[in-house]
C-alpha cells in the first residue's frame, strides 16, 4: 500500500493535469460555467424547503431549514459528484489506458479533484447563507480540519472500487445512480437524526455519510462539539473503506486493459 502511494506521488503533476482537464472539459461551451456548481445544490435547497420545511413541515432542530438543508447538500453533493463521474473514468478513456502506461487510479482522483473544486465553489453561497440568517462561526469550526479529510478518504475509498467495477461490468453505470438515489434518503440530509426512532440510530449511523452529516451540523450550525465516538467511528470506516478499496483498485489494474 505504501508502495503504490509513492508511486502515485510521483505522478501528482498528471493528477493536477488531468484534473484541470477534467474540470475544463465540465465548463467548456457552458453558458453559466462554474455558476452550476452553486446552482445544484440551490436549486434542491430551494425544492426541499418549499416540500419539506412549507408543506411536509419537517423539522429542522431548530435551525433555518434552508441551512440545514444547504449544509447537508454540500457534502453529499461532492461525494455524489465523484462517484457518478468517477464510475466511468476508465471506460471513457480508453485508448488511454489500453496503449499508455500510468496508475489508472489518476483518472477517477482527477473526477474527485474536479468535484472538489464544484463542492469550493458552492461553499461559499453556504457562507452567505450563514451571514443572511446571522449564524455566527464558532471555534468549533476546527473539526473541519479533521471531518474534511475524513470525507476524502471515504469518497476516494468508494470511488475507486466502483470505477474498476464498472469497468469489468458495464451494467454497473446504471446501478450506480440508483444506488445513489437510495443512499441519499438513507442519510439525514431532508430531515434530522431526532425524526429516526432511537432504538434505530445505531443502525442508521452504520451509513458513513449519515455519521458526517451528523457531525457537520453539530460543529457548524449547532456550534456544539461532535460526539468523540462518532468522529472515531466515521474516521475509522472511511480509512477501512480507502484502505480496501485502494487495494482492490491496484488487485485489478493490471487486467483493466484487457477486460475493457
Amino acid at each position: 500500500m505504501i508502495r503504490e502511494l509513492k508511486n502515485l506521488y510521483q505522478y501528482r503533476e498528471l493528477v493536477w493535469v488531468w484534473a484541470l482537464r477534467e474540470i475544463r472539459i465540465r465548463y467548456k461551451q457552458s453558458l453559466l460555467g462554474a455558476a452550476w456548481a452553486v446552482l445544484q445544490p440551490l436549486a434542491l435547497m430551494a425544492v426541499f424547503t418549499v416540500v419539506f420545511s412549507r408543506f411536509a413541515r419537517v423539522p429542522s432542530d431548530g435551525v433555518p431549514y434552508p441551512v440545514f438543508s444547504y449544509l447537508a447538500l454540500l457534502p453529499w453533493t461532492f461525494f455524489a459528484t465523484s462517484v457518478t463521474f468517477g464510475c466511468t473514468s476508465l471506460i471513457n478513456n480508453i485508448n488511454l489506458v489500453t496503449r499508455i502506461y500510468f496508475p489508472r487510479e489518476v483518472l477517477p482522483l482527477g473526477q474527485v479533484i474536479a468535484a472538489l473544486l464544484d463542492f469550493l465553489i458552492a461553499s461559499l453561497a453556504f457562507f452567505a447563507l450563514l451571514l443572511l440568517y446571522r449564524i455566527p462561526p464558532s471555534y468549533q469550526l476546527l473539526w473541519l480540519l479533521i471531518l474534511f479529510p475524513v470525507q476524502l478518504l471515504l469518497t476516494v475509498g468508494i470511488t475507486l472500487p466502483v470505477a474498476a467495477l464498472t469497468a469489468s461490468f458495464r451494467d454497473f453505470r446504471f446501478v450506480v445512480p440508483l444506488g445513489l438515489q437510495i443512499w441519499m434518503f438513507a442519510t439525514p440530509i431532508i430531515y434530522p437524526m431526532s425524526l429516526v426512532p432511537e432504538r434505530f440510530h445505531g443502525l442508521y449511523l452504520l451509513n458513513p455519510m449519515s455519521s458526517l452529516i451528523v457531525v457537520y451540523r453539530d460543529v457548524i450550525l449547532h456550534r456544539t462539539p461532535p460526539n468523540p465516538l462518532l468522529v472515531v467511528w466515521v474516521s475509522s470506516l472511511s480509512l477501512l473503506l480507502f484502505w480496501f478499496g485502494y487495494r482492490y483498485f491496484k488487485r485489478v489494474e493490471t487486467d483493466l486493459a484487457d477486460v475493457i
